[in-house]
């Protein structure tokens, strides 16, 4: 007995991208696009017409971006998987997709035989991300983890990104300046920082903003 196709919507605002992808994924035997849509309002039309196993979602979408339609897929329509195809790489992307629902994150221009690897990995009912993905993953939690920053310095180290002076972040805290500077100091020594601009470098890079 032959295996069914799996469902597929796609869902992107650029139709060229969507013909592509939609010609792409015919050349494959077990892949069938039933569905296509160009923001998040068109994807939950599209989820309570159809039955789709898979969506192949954009984040950068008009009306509902793609991350408040991924919350209200996983919310609403549990049992459709959905593969993140975007332009996006920042680790805060990936791990927000994967944290709300997502099944697998990929970069656009990975679109290639790993496109189908993850639709396969994914309907199969494990999670899928992309070489790139999962290395920028694994950089951020390793660098995170060897700063071992305490919840305290973590405040300390927003508030100094901020932009606010070592009395303000005292009274903000409650806490003495003196202590505060110790903070800093402490902060500067774990984070390899020699000044405070390389200190806000390091809370943007790690979304601590």
């Amino acid at each position: 007995m032959e295996e069914q196709k799996k469902r597929i919507l796609l869902a992107d605002d650029h139709r060229v991208l969507r013909t592509g992808l939609k010609l792409l994924l015919s050349s494959q035997p077990d892949f069938t696009v039933v569905a296509e849509a160009s923001d998040g309002l068109e994807v939950l039309a599209a989820l309570g017409e159809k039955e789709v196993d898979i969506v192949l979602l954009d984040l950068s979408m008009p009306n509902m971006n793609g991350l408040e339609c991924l919350a209200r897929i996983h919310a609403e329509y549990p049992r459709a998987r959905v593969v993140v195809l975007t332009m996006h790489t920042d680790t805060a992307y990936i791990q927000k997709c994967m944290v709300s629902g997502a099944s697998g994150y990929l970069c656009k221009d990975a679109i290639d035989t790993e496109l189908f690897n993850a639709l396969r990995t994914v309907a199969g009912g494990e999670r899928y991300l992309g070489a790139r993905e999962a290395h920028a993953l694994i950089d951020g939690l390793m660098d995170m983890q060897e700063a071992d920053l305490s919840a305290r310095e973590r405040e300390v180290l927003e508030l100094l990104a901020r932009g606010y002076s070592l009395t303000d972040i005292a009274e903000k805290l409650y806490l003495s300046v003196k202590t505060v500077s110790t903070y800093k100091t402490r902060l500067m020594q774990k984070l390899g920082c020699e000044t405070k601009a390389e200190l806000v470098d390091y809370a943007l890079r790690h979304k601590l903003l």
